[in-house]
């Protein structure tokens, strides 16, 4: 099995969660895959640990990815590290599958040349901002990310410290309201797909709005966005 090759014109392609119609969602695994292809970046889910460490999980807990149920925020690092999560589309776990840091994704990104899209999960006060923003700054990286999420207010507190970060408002469902925000807001939109058409489209590009759809993995889909001038296609396994 491999990806599903598109024509994809100047459309920039992300693999959600790493590359995760091959491998394991958010593991080193997915974002070696996705390093390894085509892609200009890679999504990840962010959230701190008990001890305030980034790491990389779409839940707030293990549940989905492993057989324990421990929630992120109660664990310190070392305690979450002994946890090995399943296999791609398996009840079996693999000992080499741990949810990874932020800095261990922003290292394999940086050297397979990848943006990085960083969704925040949690709600960040100012000091994890700042912090934030200085991990990834450590790897001399701040212009190679693009920071999404459906928390509003996380991309305000950042638009505050930097006014030059790419940004991009997290959401599910297109209200006449989103273009004017994201005009005022200076940030871009990642929304639904399914709530795309061209008309929503050119109002978007009117206001020089870049428009981000996920996640698209029906190559019919992804080629009527890539007509429309979409900017970038957020997908598990296009490519």
């Amino acid at each position: 099995m491999d990806t599903l090759k598109i024509a994809k014109e100047n459309v920039k392609m992300i693999a959600h969660r790493g590359l995760s119609g091959l491998e394991k969602e958010n593991t080193i695994a997915a974002f070696i895959a996705a390093g390894n292809r085509t892609y200009y970046g890679t999504e990840c889910d962010i959230h701190l640990t008990k001890d305030n460490v980034f790491v990389v999980c779409h839940d707030d807990h293990t549940g989905r990815v492993s057989p324990v149920k421990k929630i992120i925020k109660e664990l310190t690092y070392e305690e979450l590290s002994q946890i090995c999560l399943y296999g791609f589309e398996t009840q079996t776990t693999r000992s080499y599958l741990k949810i990874p840091t932020l800095r261990e994704y922003l290292e394999i990104s940086k050297k397979y040349n990848k943006y990085c899209i960083i969704e925040i999960k949690c709600a960040l006060e100012k000091k994890d901002v700042d912090k934030l923003l200085a991990e990834v700054e450590e790897f001399g990286y701040l212009n190679n990310v693009i920071f999404i999420s459906f928390n509003l207010e996380n991309l305000k507190k950042i638009r505050r410290v930097n006014k030059n970060l790419q940004l991009q408002y997290l959401i599910s469902t297109y209200t006449k309201e989103l273009p004017g925000l994201c005009k005022k807001e200076k940030i871009d939109i990642d929304i639904s797909y399914h709530e795309l058409n061209l008309l929503i489209m050119e109002e978007f590009h009117s206001l020089d709005v870049k428009v981000n759809a996920w996640t698209v993995n029906n190559p019919i889909e992804a080629l009527i966005l890539v007509s429309w001038n979409i900017d970038y296609i957020t997908t598990n396994i296009l490519e």
